[in-house]
């Protein structure tokens, strides 16, 4: 069962969802924006420790509290570590009132028709009932759309409906992340043919079944409000794509109950070798920028 405290929050509390969820691939880049060169570690093992205590720096910080960041996406060593000794997911929920996401896909395959699927997951229900019990209450994955083809978007669409009715089996919430790159030639093309096959997605969805929709900020501002309007759907996050923070945020403003899920663009501004008081308020800055956009809209 989902648990009815947390639902209420996702689905109705102002604020947006931290995507603190960087993996094996993406955790190198996201150290060097950070100040951590990759000659200042060695293997996987120092590198995700520094990514955790950097992690652990954000969500201890005073100003990351469910006032106004509502959920974190986390990867899965970040759900098994901890903060100040007690489980990060018990730590989020009991210590700050932000509800726990997992990351739960395992990467990307080849582009093919224009898109990337996601790899196969044989350990996704282990992980699930894993992150259940460790107090998790929804999960993300990731697809990429890379050009408007519609054989190759509907592909990434039943995928993604697939897996999001096993992850409803477990009792838990899926956020569904078709991601449109916003480098795509076809962007607006492209989410035009998302737009429908998600909606017909939905359509099928049984009674009672909801999902997430984390999506790329549409080309044509308010473009995803019947997704946003769906019966099915708890909440539509945006992701910030490469943009950067003002940008990513600029373009939120202007979507009507879209709220943001931003990785880069919530972390853009923080160093290493910050003082904890410069830190925190940096990152301070930053969430009242982001919960700005995601709560007032133009």
């Amino acid at each position: 069962m989902v648990d009815a405290k947390m639902l209420n929050k996702i689905s109705s509390a102002p604020g947006f969802i931290a995507a603190l969820d960087q993996s094996g691939g993406s955790t190198p880049g996201a150290l060097r924006l950070y100040g951590v060169s990759d000659t200042d570690y060695q293997g996987d093992e120092e590198m995700f420790r520094l990514m955790h205590a950097m992690r652990v720096r954000i969500m201890s910080a005073p100003a990351f509290t469910g006032n106004k960041v509502i959920g974190a996406i986390l990867f899965e060593r970040t759900m098994d570590g901890d903060v100040d000794g007690e489980a990060v997911p018990s730590y989020l929920w009991e210590k700050r009132g932000v509800v726990p996401f997992l990351k739960v896909d395992k990467g990307l395959n080849a582009e093919e028709n224009g898109v990337q699927t996601m790899k196969p997951m044989p350990d996704l229900d282990t992980l699930l009932i894993r992150g259940r019990e460790k107090g998790i209450f929804g999960t993300k994955m990731r697809s990429v759309i890379a050009h408007a083809d519609k054989a190759g978007i509907a592909a990434v669409v039943e995928q993604q409906f697939q897996v999001a009715r096993q992850i409803i089996g477990q009792g838990l919430v899926p956020i569904v992340e078709p991601e449109v790159s916003i480098k795509s030639p076809t962007k607006e093309q492209a989410e035009a043919i998302l737009r429908d096959e998600i909606a017909e997605r939905l359509e099928k969805l049984p009674a009672g079944e909801t999902v997430m929709l984390k999506l790329t900020i549409p080309t044509v501002p308010d473009f995803y409000a019947p997704l946003v309007a769906h019966k099915s759907v708890i909440r539509v996050v945006a992701l910030s794509g490469g943009y950067s923070t003002a940008e990513a945020c600029e373009k939120l403003s202007h979507n009507h109950g879209m709220i943001a899920s931003f990785s880069r663009g919530l972390t853009e501004k923080l160093r290493v070798t910050m003082s904890d008081a410069e830190f925190d308020t940096s990152l301070a800055e930053t969430i009242d920028q982001i919960y700005a956009a995601s709560v007032n809209k133009s």
